[in-house]
């Protein structure tokens, strides 16, 4: 890991298939119970996806590399380990939100997720995987603006929603405008310069040879 005041860049990942799970193991430190839910995790993924159109990648390679490591990418920028709560916007499969929870069994994870039948797998996941970190929220994320006021320390955005919308909760009346944002990005994207937000942080990394970064996002002083 190199850092700077501003920048991070994290270790490649590099996955080997025959090595697939180890590899993902020792990247994470995880523990063998764990990993044995991640797999559960998986499969679970990877069957709901041939009925209802979970996700886009369908083959387990991919999903433990572009899915579960991208997700992880978070706790390798940033110890999260003690923080009140992160949420998840627009989770989707559970992404990043469940690996998260996963990873860190003691972090309050919050998924917000509007389609029924994503909720429906996330409802399954959740309690097949004895995630007691993980709640659901059924409603979009202007409607969580307006009704939550959790101990939120991190909003999460992982191919959600664009930066000006996620920027909506750091307005004055906000109860998360002391959140950082964190969005996954590509390892060029720019935060638009007409939005009063700046990049506090970033980390950049490269996975499965794509170049990428997760920016730390603040409201301008």
């Amino acid at each position: 890991m190199v850092s700077s005041s501003n920048q991070t860049t994290l270790l490649p990942v590099r996955f080997k298939a025959k090595s697939l799970w180890n590899d993902f193991q020792s990247y994470n430190n995880l523990t063998d119970q764990q990993v044995q839910k991640f797999q559960q995790y998986a499969d679970l993924l990877l069957a709901w996806n041939k009925l209802h159109n979970i996700t886009a990648i369908t083959k387990l390679e991919r999903v433990v590399s572009e899915h579960f490591q991208d997700s992880l990418m978070l706790i390798h920028a940033r110890d999260i380990s003690n923080s009140t709560g992160v949420v998840d916007i627009g989770s989707g499969g559970g992404l990043p939100g469940i690996p998260l929870a996963l990873a860190l069994p003691n972090l309050p994870v919050t998924l917000i997720e509007v389609s029924q039948k994503k909720i429906a797998f996330l409802e399954q996941t959740v309690k097949a995987l004895e995630l007691h970190n993980v709640t659901i929220f059924e409603y979009d994320w202007r409607t969580f603006l307006k009704t939550t006021t959790l101990p939120i320390q991190y909003l999460c955005a992982r191919a959600s929603l664009p930066v000006k919308e996620l920027g909506r909760a750091f307005k004055p009346s906000s109860p998360y405008k002391d959140s950082t944002l964190v969005y996954w990005a590509s390892r060029h994207w720019q935060m638009p310069n007409n939005l009063p937000l700046q990049i506090e942080h970033q980390a950049n990394y490269v996975l499965i040879g794509k170049e990428r970064n997760l920016a730390f996002i603040k409201p301008k002083a």
